[in-house]
């Protein structure tokens, strides 16, 4: 087959990638999407209580409350007493370092929020993607490219725009959401190791155990009883608005290509202003505005460049 030839080919299986879906596909691409953005917008929903709830009490007892509930209401949802090989695992050191992985990342994003506006941390949190595609090529042997290595530097302009060092602007905050990005990013790189051996149900139910054993023994040192039943109740949805947006995650992850899924996810920081400012009255800033908006940007690109790049590697028929 000649190059000519090759190119021919390939551009008429691009033709035909761009007609329209069936309905069956078109239906379950639209599930999937409208998944995605009920999970982030149950995300944003998890770190408004968690502001809001730090404003009383300790961090690391709201914390342990998001992993606690969460792991309760997981081994019923799951009914594990029924299905105990879904805790079987090949991998039980990585399932520990991804549990502690996501237990710092809520940890320190928390105690951010308890300084920060929800635009703030949730724009910083963006970068998080970025540093997984830069983290790839030495951990995973997925070396990103100039192009994609030129977006992963525009996306961290952009988290320096938000962040202002070195500028009197700059809350101490800010440098707890940096330490949970990168957190986030050990949690996001463990996860898609395991999941080529582990049952997403087990990581599931492992990740909220290991967090909430680790966490029983600082609790009890810093615990403060609620004083009303809504402060209960508010403690307790943590574990199902974090548990359960991260099962709508994996269900969308089931039907529908990563790809086409990615972008969706920033349509949080639509959800975090707006909660932001109907709960707590804070309106973003200009830097996060401009911050938010290249991080975005170059998180599409990346994106993009994936698509392209898998298209690429698809085979083409002989002709």
């Amino acid at each position: 087959m000649t190059g000519d030839s090759r190119k021919s080919a390939r551009a008429a299986i691009d033709v035909d990638r761009a007609q329209d879906f069936t309905p069956e596909q078109l239906k379950a691409r639209l599930a999937g999407i409208l998944l995605i953005v009920m999970a982030v917008a149950l995300f944003s929903v998890l770190d408004t209580t968690a502001k809001y709830l730090s404003q009383e009490l300790p961090t690391l007892q709201v914390v342990w409350f998001r992993f606690t509930s969460h792991f309760v209401m997981a081994i019923f949802f799951f009914r594990v007493w029924k299905r105990r090989h879904i805790l079987r695992t090949k991998r039980p050191v990585l399932q520990i370092v991804r549990s502690l992985g996501l237990l710092c990342t809520t940890i320190f994003n928390f105690m951010a929020l308890r300084y920060l506006q929800l635009s703030d941390t949730v724009t910083i949190m963006f970068a998080g993607p970025l540093l997984v595609t830069a983290l790839a090529g030495p951990v995973l042997g997925e070396w990103a490219g100039r192009r994609r290595w030129t977006a992963i530097v525009v996306g961290f302009i952009g988290v320096l725009i938000v962040t202002r060092p070195g500028l009197g602007g700059l809350h101490w905050a800010v440098s707890l959401s940096l330490v949970a990005m990168i957190c986030y990013s050990v949690y996001a790189l463990t996860t898609r190791i395991l999941t080529e051996t582990d049952s997403v149900d087990g990581m599931l139910l492992i990740s909220g155990g290991v967090a909430s054993l680790a966490m029983t023994p600082v609790v009890i040192t810093v615990w403060e009883t609620p004083q009303s039943l809504g402060t209960w109740a508010l403690l307790c949805s943590t574990g199902f608005f974090g548990g359960f947006g991260h099962w709508l995650l994996t269900k969308a992850h089931a039907i529908v290509p990563a790809p086409v899924l990615a972008p969706f996810f920033y349509s949080q920081i639509v959800w975090m202003v707006a909660l932001g400012y109907i709960v707590f009255a804070d309106i973003p800033g200009f830097t996060t505005i401009l911050g938010a908006s290249v991080i975005v940007g170059s998180g599409l690109y990346l994106l993009y460049r994936e698509r392209q790049l898998n298209r690429a590697s698809a085979p083409v028929p002989e002709v």
